[in-house]
């Protein structure tokens, strides 16, 4: 019996090791695992494998591996793994469509509609617009809200939401002829559309003075602002951080309450970050704290830090205005043979005034930037209108839409209301600015905003 049973052990094969456990309870129970009859396939396999490291493919651990990750994989996320397939397979179509026109015809590459990320933004505007009708937000806002929703709209379809500049013959395109790419010209059409569609969701609220704040003031708002403009100046730090930093400290106020003893602390830590993003040689926090007077503490400084930085949930860039007004001013250029740097010095020096006026929040950015490029236009030559129709192209706001924004502009140009804080008005009326300070525009007329361009 011993020798029967030693002959059919050699002849078949277990699936696996057993322990001495395993074997006394499959003794109790009677029930022994099913034997294997080894093949001659599974006999040559065995030769050719590492006889130390047993090829998982044949072993139960393997098999048991390959189902739980089927199970857990294949199965439970099976629309998502086949969405993503197709959304990649879209994205690697379009590369190639775009490969394709890039090689073809370079200059009708930025005419291509909305890609992905565009499509998802403007559902997110959507939802954001909805959200944001709420009595507190004025009805010049909704009306440029829903103006760059058409826009978005319109692109979807393969439109623009401006004449083509192949079919208008009135239109400059300011983009021919650059080929830096410094400039993108390649993708500059859809960059500028979701930077509309970023002026929409990343805003802060334009009446957290009545709701939100309950110890400062417009007026303190005003001070902390035109004292930021010196402190950029004495650090030589560009226009981008300045705007960025005010950006921060209205966003952060929109959402809480702060004392009026810590308001010059928010100032100097936004500025502090908006240094850290914008900034080649950021200034040290020391140097924040040393220019007001040793006021607040290192340790303040970084707490506070941290508490805005959790307010704007890390994401640090939003479009300002200073980000529309580079490209609104280069399509005011295009109807000059020569760049005229007034005009350049001019409509930065009346974007920069609308830092101060804590009513200016009500604007979308690009709204002021065309604004102050339509003022800009009209203090330096009155015997033309300031509008064409290369500006409404690139702006996306015919005359009509910016009649508010300018004429406030316009008394913040005359300083109607006798505003105290001049440090801007000094920074401009410097020679390297052209003296552009000093200058004063003509009595605008309802006609001018009436004519279309």
């Amino acid at each position: 019996m011993k020798k029967e049973k030693s002959v059919t052990l050699t002849a078949l094969e277990l699936p696996g090791r057993l322990t001495r456990s395993q074997a006394a309870s499959c003794s109790e129970s009677r029930q022994f695992p099913p034997l294997k009859v080894v093949t001659q396939q599974n006999q040559k396999q065995s030769k050719g494998a590492n006889p130390k490291r047993p090829v998982s493919d044949n072993t139960r651990l393997g098999r048991k591996r390959r189902s739980v990750l089927r199970d857990v994989t294949n199965i439970s996320c099976e629309n998502t793994y086949s969405s993503s397939f197709n959304a990649t397979k879209i994205q690697s179509d379009a590369m190639e469509q775009s490969q394709i026109q890039l090689g073809s015809n370079a200059k009708g590459l930025p005419e291509i509609g909305l890609r992905s990320e565009d499509v998802t933004c403007s559902v997110n505007l959507q939802h954001n617009a909805l959200d944001s009708q709420t009595p507190g937000i004025s009805a010049q806002t909704l009306i440029s809200q829903k103006k760059v929703l058409q826009i978005v709209e319109a692109k979807k379809g393969n439109l623009s939401g401006a004449p083509n500049i192949a079919k208008d013959p009135d239109v400059t395109d300011i983009d021919a002829g650059f080929e830096d790419p410094i400039f993108c010209t390649i993708y500059v059409v859809d960059i500028y559309d979701n930077l509309r569609v970023a002026e929409l969701s990343r805003r802060p609220y334009p009446h957290f003075m009545e709701t939100v704040q309950q110890d400062i003031t417009q007026t303190m708002r005003g001070l902390l602002v035109d004292w930021l403009v010196e402190v950029s100046e004495e650090y030589k730090l560009v226009p981008d951080t300045l705007y960025l930093s005010i950006y921060l400290i209205d966003w952060f106020l929109s959402k809480n309450c702060i004392e009026r003893q810590r308001l010059q602390l928010l100032g100097i830590t936004c500025m502090l970050i908006a240094s850290k993003y914008e900034e080649i040689n950021a200034p040290r926090i020391e140097e924040f704290c040393l220019i007001t007077d040793n006021t607040y503490t290192k340790e303040e400084v970084l707490k506070m830090e941290i508490q805005v930085l959790k307010s704007v949930a890390y994401q640090l860039f939003a479009p300002t205005t200073k980000t529309f007004l580079r490209r609104f001013l280069r399509a005011a250029q295009a109807s000059y043979p020569d760049p005229i740097i007034d005009l350049e010095c001019l409509g930065n020096y009346l974007a920069e005034l609308t830092l101060m006026n804590y009513d200016f929040l009500n604007f979308l950015p690009s709204m002021i930037a065309a604004s102050a490029v339509f003022l800009a236009g009209w203090t330096l030559d009155q015997s033309s209108h300031p509008w064409n129709p290369t500006l409404q192209h690139y702006t996306g706001y015919k005359a009509s839409d910016l009649k508010s924004t300018v004429l406030a502009l316009r008394d913040m140009q005359l300083n109607t209301d006798g505003c105290p804080l001049i440090t801007i008005r000094t920074k401009y009326r410097q020679e390297k600015f052209k003296c552009v300070a000093a200058l004063s525009s003509s009595k605008l007329q309802d006609a001018m905003f009436r004519r279309q361009s």
